[in-house]
């Protein structure tokens, strides 16, 4: 193994320490890492990708993938309510495209890099499908959490101003699908969200 393959695998692998944003900013205890994030995404796409009528083995390969820009940017959380976004999207995207190409050069491995660029654009069937994979683990993250009783509803939390308990992970996902499959993925889990709560989910 080369020195610069090493220390790229070292850099990679931050993905395990590196904290969900979202998670921490609404205090959760020991929330997950964007690499459990990573495999509760991958797992999607390997369950549900021939349902969606796209490769599996493509689809997993991008999941596995569409985070690695955070091991050296860190988790930038989307936020729905207005002015939480801490950098404008574009700027976001240009740190993590520079850390992905950084990140897979020394294993010269372009097909990486391109099926990253792929996911990013949201042109193809295959990332729309991965991307609203992505959603779904974040929204299925929320129920465990939630269920579990992983936060302190009652504590005072200015960062979740707008929205109670952990609706805005809803609210971030709702308007963002662009399948069927994932918007029925979606419903069912917020339905079983709002049982939860015993109210509806505010989006």
């Amino acid at each position: 193994m080369m020195t610069n393959e090493l220390d790229s695998l070292l850099e990679w692998f931050e993905l395990k320490d590196e904290l969900r944003t979202g998670w921490v900013l609404r205090n959760i205890d020991s929330p997950e890492s964007v690499a459990a994030h990573t495999w509760g995404t991958a797992s999607l796409c390997l369950l549900y990708a021939e349902q969606e009528d796209v490769d599996p083995q493509k689809a997993v390969t991008m999941a596995l993938i569409h985070d690695l820009g955070e091991a050296r940017t860190g988790d930038i959380a989307t936020r729905a309510e207005d002015g939480r976004q801490t950098i404008p999207t574009s700027e976001k995207e240009a740190a993590e495209r520079s850390a992905v190409t950084d990140l897979v050069g020394p294993f010269a491995d372009t097909e990486l890099l391109t099926l990253w660029e792929e996911y990013e654009a949201r042109d193809t069937p295959t990332a729309q499908f991965v991307k609203d994979m992505d959603l779904i683990d974040n929204c299925l993250q929320a129920l465990k959490y939630e269920r579990q009783g992983r936060y302190d509803e009652a504590e005072t939390n200015d960062h979740f101003a707008e929205f109670e308990n952990l609706d805005e992970f809803f609210a971030t996902a709702a308007p963002r699908f662009r399948t069927e499959l994932g918007q029925d993925l979606f419903e069912q889990i917020k339905s079983q969200y709002e049982q939860e709560l015993g109210r509806p989910c505010q989006l």
